[in-house]
Parts: C-alpha cells; sequence; structure tokens
C-alpha cells in the first residue's frame, strides 16, 4: 500500500517508520528545514532521537507529492488538533483520511469526526486511537490500537496499513467513543499527575481513574457513543496508560503541578503539546451544554485556569455528596 503521513512530530515519525517495513511510506513534515536535517542525520533529532529513520522511508516538505504518492492508498494525518481543520482542508475533496489527534478543537469544541463532516461532508474519515508512547511503536514493542470510523472500508484499509509483528489493530464502527476516550484521558492524566505529585497513594489513584473512566463514559453517551467502547483501547486502556505511565506529556503536567509550578512555565519546559491543557476547558463546556456532571474535569479545570490550589480542588472533591456508583 502507499501511505502519506501527514506531520513529522514523534508519533507521525513513529508509525511511518513502523509501517515502512511493509508499504510504500511517505513521511511529510511542513518544515522544509526540519525534513532536510531528518534526511541528513536519518532520525527526527527533534521528536525521536532515538529511532533511526529507515532508508525506504520517503521524506518530502512537497504537501503535493504527499497527497500524490497517497492517491490511490491511505492518507493519515498526525497533527496536534490544533492543525487538523487546515489539514484536513487542504486534501482534495473525497479524499479518504485517518487522523491521529485526540482533542477537541479549541475554539469549536469539535471532534475530529466533526470537524471531517464540516470540512469534506462527502469524503471517508476516521481515526487510529489507543494506548500508545511513539518511542515504544517505533522501538517495536507490542502495541495494540483501534481504528474507528462509519466507513467499513476505511477501516479495513487502516488495519491492512499498520496491523503487523509488533502492532495489533482493532476495528470499531464507534468513532464518537473512541474520540471521546482518546480526548478525556489526557484531561484525566493531568488529575492523576496532580494526586500522584500531592503523594496522595494508590487508592486516590485507582479512585481518580475509575471515576475518571465514569465521568468519560457519561459525556460519550450523551454524544452519542456506545457505553462498551469505553471499556476497550481507546477508553480504559489508553486512561490507563497516560495517567500512570511517566511519558505522558498531560501527566507530567499534573505532577508539576502539584509541586506548585505556574502553567506557563511547565508548558515551557515540556516543550511539546499537552492536548489535555489544550482540550480540558472544552471538554468541560461541551459536558455542560448535555448537562453531564464531570467534576474531576471541573477540578483540573479550576487548577489550570490558577482558581484553585491543587489541595483545594482535592477538598472540594472530596466534600461532594454521597451518590450511588452507577447513578
Amino acid at each position: 500500500m502507499r501511505i502519506s503521513v501527514l506531520g513529522a512530530g514523534a508519533w507521525g515519525t513513529a508509525l511511518a517508520v513502523a509501517a515502512s517495513a511493509r508499504h510504500e511510506v511517505l513521511l511529510w513534515g511542513r518544515d522544509a528545514g526540519q525534513m532536510a536535517e531528518m534526511r541528513r542525520l536519518g532520525r527526527n533529532a527533534r521528536y525521536l532521537p532515538e529511532t533511526a529513520i529507515p532508508l525506504e522511508l520517503t521524506l518530502t516538505s512537497d504537501h503535493e507529492e504527499a497527497i500524490a504518492h497517497a492517491a490511490s492508498g491511505l492518507i493519515v494525518v498526525a497533527t496536534p488538533m490544533a492543525a487538523l481543520r487546515d489539514r484536513l482542508s487542504a486534501l482534495p475533496l473525497r479524499s479518504p483520511a485517518v487522523w491521529l489527534c485526540k482533542g477537541f478543537e479549541r475554539i469549536t469544541g469539535a471532534l475530529g469526526h466533526e470537524i471531517a463532516h464540516e470540512v469534506h461532508p462527502a469524503a471517508a474519515g476516521g481515526v487510529l486511537s489507543g494506548p500508545s508512547f511513539a518511542q515504544e511503536v517505533a522501538r517495536g514493542q507490542p502495541t495494540a490500537l483501534v481504528a474507528a470510523s462509519d466507513d467499513a472500508g476505511l477501516v479495513a484499509r487502516t488495519v491492512e496499513a499498520f496491523h503487523g509483528p509488533t502492532l495489533r489493530v482493532y476495528s470499531s464502527d464507534d468513532p464518537v467513543g473512541v474520540e471521546v476516550g482518546g480526548a478525556v484521558k489526557n484531561v484525566l492524566a493531568i488529575a492523576t499527575g496532580i494526586a500522584d505529585g500531592m503523594q496522595l497513594g494508590l487508592n486516590a489513584r485507582a479512585a481518580l481513574i475509575t471515576r475518571g473512566l465514569a465521568e468519560m463514559t457519561r459525556l460519550g453517551v450523551a454524544l452519542g457513543a456506545r457505553a462498551e467502547t469505553f471499556m476497550g483501547l481507546s477508553g480504559l486502556g489508553d486512561l490507563v496508560l497516560t495517567a500512570t505511565g511517566d511519558l505522558s506529556r498531560n501527566r507530567q503536567v499534573g505532577l508539576a503541578l502539584a509541586q506548585g509550578l505556574p502553567l506557563a512555565q511547565i508548558l515551557q519546559r515540556l516543550g511539546h503539546v499537552a492536548e489535555g491543557v489544550l482540550s480540558a476547558a472544552t471538554v468541560l463546556e461541551r459536558a455542560t451544554k448535555l448537562g453531564v456532571d464531570m467534576p474531576i474535569t471541573q477540578a483540573v479545570v479550576d487548577v489550570l485556569e490558577a482558581r484553585l490550589a491543587p489541595a483545594q480542588a482535592l477538598r472540594t472533591l472530596m466534600q461532594r455528596d454521597a451518590k450511588g456508583e452507577t447513578g
């Protein structure tokens, strides 16, 4: 298969490297200087410095070349959520595409499938998501993902593109659930990072993850997803990884907030996008409009926006009235 991956960050590079063993893969980046440096060094020094770029992986900053390469294959958008609309808008009409980003668009509050429907309503679109750190995929460590779309043919093509000896790709026809899981888990990972940074213990971590999953599921069902999707890779699986794995940027934000560092300093030190920071307020806004209760998300927003210190947010959560677990 001919595959074009649009976006030469860590995740785009990792998937392009993984797929290049079996397919004709082209990796596109908008920064011509970065792509030239990757070609010269044989690695992505900024985002994935430990991984060698295979000779068979084509690198380019020519967008037309990237689109032409995958004309009858698969286009994969590997940009942050903030750039998804622009990348999809630049594709030819009716071009099917799969995106990797996880979150809500900050200004509109839209999920990926909602953006795609606005931009190219007649084109097939889908999402590839699940518990995955780019570094581990690039090293060939075992990973499982889920490809989701309303278009069964696009799901099958995505599975064919990436399913292999170290990367299992499952299929789903619930893109809403897969996208909500991928977006909300980033916010919950910040909450878990804060709790761990405050040394609240393993009981607190387990409670946050479990009650966070309940919040995620409530929002997803209200948006039209199926509840069982959140017990899968893009829900529980991605939440556990992002909330507990120290490679998680969102968890690192939470750990630093617990130390009392200002958010601007944390993000500057991080150097990469932490989607949970960008999505938290939007998640809460959509939940509020739907009448969905998300107290952990509310606490994270209050801390991010400096309305509450972490200890105050904890007290607010713990002082809530008792209720039924499944209510």
